[in-house]
């Protein structure tokens, strides 16, 4: 599908809108990602139930790279530039679907919610500022997301670390274009203790937000996600799948059955 490319001031933004009247539902990716990894929602019936619409972020897939990298390569930044493509795509309500950074990114949205209906995210733990260790585990390849340029070698060990196997080649492709810069400030920002309080965000919103994480996520912790108190949790428990980090992949039809009992839920008013 061609790339509806639309103006931020973050830069051009590459796009994938079905269209159509349905409930709007905005995928976002993760970091150095694109948004090809949520082709298996595309090709599912979450194209019958909602409008599917996801886009490469700043500096990533078939996005310019920030002109201004101090003020869009920041959680805060891209937020913006996300709420910049909503607004250009005339949308007043949005669910937000966000995997890993694309998570962190929609809990950091809540904090300007309106509009906001409902949240899903997957690989994305809330942490309180400065205590980013609390919700990944130790993992030789979390310093690959924070580098600013990657051999080959640390590519292939961070595409399997984010997505498992086989290591999809458009993965690697991607990784290899994201701008170095939108990590290496992301990590800058975290050791500076620069970030959104992303528990207290999620324990205080009163907006609907499910958690599907994958069992076997080696960069997760996912006990610390299960004893986060969400104000509004949705069906009362994180969801554990049999995946690693990318649930939204590798258990492409659990997941998606998950996600359409969410939207369900929230057309009916009981997504509690």
């Amino acid at each position: 599908m061609p790339a509806r490319m639309i103006a931020t001031t973050h830069g051009r933004l590459a796009v994938d809108d079905r269209g159509g009247t349905g409930r709007p539902l905005l995928l976002i990716h993760g970091n150095s990602s694109c948004r090809r990894v949520f082709a298996r929602q595309w090709d599912s019936r979450l194209r019958d139930l909602c409008r599917l619409i996801t886009l490469d972020l700043p500096g990533h897939g078939e996005s310019d790279d920030a002109s201004a990298p101090a003020r869009s390569y920041t959680r805060a930044g891209l937020a913006d530039a996300v709420f910049e493509t909503i607004a250009s795509l005339g949308l007043e309500r949005v669910v937000v679907l966000g995997w890993s950074l694309g998570g962190h990114i929609a809990i950091e949205m809540l904090t300007r919610a309106a509009g906001i209906e409902g949240l899903v995210i997957a690989g994305a733990p809330p942490v309180r500022r400065g205590g980013m260790a609390e919700g990944f585990l130790p993992s030789s390849h979390l310093a690959s997301a924070g580098r600013r340029s990657l051999s080959p070698v640390e590519m292939t060990g961070f595409a399997r670390a984010i997505f498992g196997e086989p290591v999809e080649p458009f993965l690697l492709h991607a990784i290899a274009r994201a701008d170095g810069r939108c990590r290496e400030r992301l990590f800058q920002d975290a050791r500076a203790g620069h970030l959104t309080d992303q528990r207290l965000t999620v324990e205080s919103s009163p907006v609907p937000i499910a958690v599907i994480n994958g069992a076997a996520d080696p960069l997760i912790n996912l006990d610390y996600i299960d004893g986060v108190a969400f104000r509004n949790l949705w069906s009362g428990r994180c969801h554990r799948l049999h995946a690693g980090h990318a649930p939204f992949w590798h258990a492409s039809d659990a997941c998606n059955a998950l996600v359409a009992r969410f939207l369900d839920d929230l057309r009916a008013g009981t997504a509690l």
